[in-house]
């Protein structure tokens, strides 16, 4: 059972979604593969898609992006979008399809993202967010809460900050993530903006102290399951980013630390066997075997045979034919 949150929320006994862990949502990373496996790993982490434009959900094929297996609940949708009534549709689309929560990407600040006026550059307008807000908790019932910068170029002071929260938090929002980082809209890229700005998780903290009726949650530079319980004690919950996804077996003590869920942890080995019926089931639906190890590649890290591990996947799975024998003997390369 998951530990209740110490702050007013969605969380409900109707809802009993818990943010005290997530894993950020993340281009070309954390498609429904990679959460699947993930939650091998992790029963209570909650998970993000990659973020979903408004646009490829009403103009195409939202069933391929909307799609995904039961086991990854807990889940949200991240939506990228900046038009009221378009963001409510695909938040209904959200909530028909079984999400637990729906989310608006206010912070990638790739020029792709820009140009669709979404994203980053939706700080420079907190108005038009509470108003997609407000649109989106009106056409579903399920939590909307909003991933942001804590700035962006020049617009970077904490009182302007604290301005876009209290607007945004006014139309029912009460949830918001905060990657600690201001992002520069032009000059760097999207991974500069993820590397350069510097981290202040001072002003996470500060965030939840002026609003402590709102759920913050810390994201960005976060490494270690030490820091995440160091930060707990400051906000509601801590999103991991690419660190879950380079060394995903972070995740293995999450449950029991902070969740108080004392099930057996899998041994890497052990996920791995219980990754293979899935990867067999989508073999045989035409999904190409890459397209599933690539995400698993992270799993020995830190431990002896994970080069070899990840050699024999990255010379093998993309062969013609490759299956589940490829992972099967990659695991063999490394001392159960």
């Amino acid at each position: 059972m998951s530990v209740s949150l110490p702050c007013s929320s969605d969380a409900s006994p109707a809802n009993p979604l818990s943010r005290r862990v997530s894993v950020a949502p993340m281009m070309d990373w954390t498609d429904r593969h990679c959460r699947y496996f993930l939650r091998l790993i992790s029963r209570h982490t909650l998970l993000y898609t990659e973020m979903v434009t408004t646009g490829a959900l009403l103009h195409g094929d939202r069933e391929r992006f909307l799609a995904f297996h039961p086991d990854e609940h807990p889940l949200a949708l991240q939506l990228g979008g900046s038009e009221p009534g378009e963001l409510a549709a695909c938040a209904r689309m959200a909530e028909d399809h079984g999400y637990d929560e729906v989310n608006l990407n206010v912070g990638c600040p790739s020029d792709r993202v820009q140009s669709g006026r979404f994203g980053a550059c939706l700080m420079a307008e907190p108005q038009l967010v509470a108003d997609c807000v407000e649109a989106m908790r009106s056409a579903c019932g399920l939590p909307v809460t909003v991933k942001t910068r804590i700035g962006i170029d020049d617009r970077d002071s904490y009182p302007e900050l604290t301005a876009f929260i209290d607007t945004v938090q006014r139309s029912g929002c009460r949830t918001f993530i905060i990657h600690a980082r201001k992002a520069w809209l032009q000059g760097l890229s999207p991974r500069e903006n993820r590397e350069v700005p510097p981290l202040r998780h001072d002003w996470v903290y500060r965030l939840k102290q002026d609003f402590p009726a709102l759920e913050i949650i810390l994201n960005g530079g976060v490494k270690d399951l030490d820091t995440v319980s160091d930060a707990l004690r400051q906000v509601d919950g801590v999103m991991l980013g690419r660190e879950a996804y380079h060394n995903p077996y972070v995740l293995a003590q999450v449950d029991a630390r902070f969740y108080g869920d004392a099930h057996p942890v899998p041994s890497r080995h052990q996920v791995v066997e219980r990754f293979l019926p899935y990867v067999e089931a989508r073999l045989a639906q035409g999904v190409p075997l890459q397209a599933m190890t690539r995400h698993i590649l992270g799993l020995f890290q830190g431990v002896p045979g994970a080069r070899a591990w990840r050699r024999t996947i990255s010379e093998n799975a993309h062969r013609a034919g490759a299956g589940v024998e490829v992972i099967q003997a990659a695991a063999q390369r490394v001392p159960g």
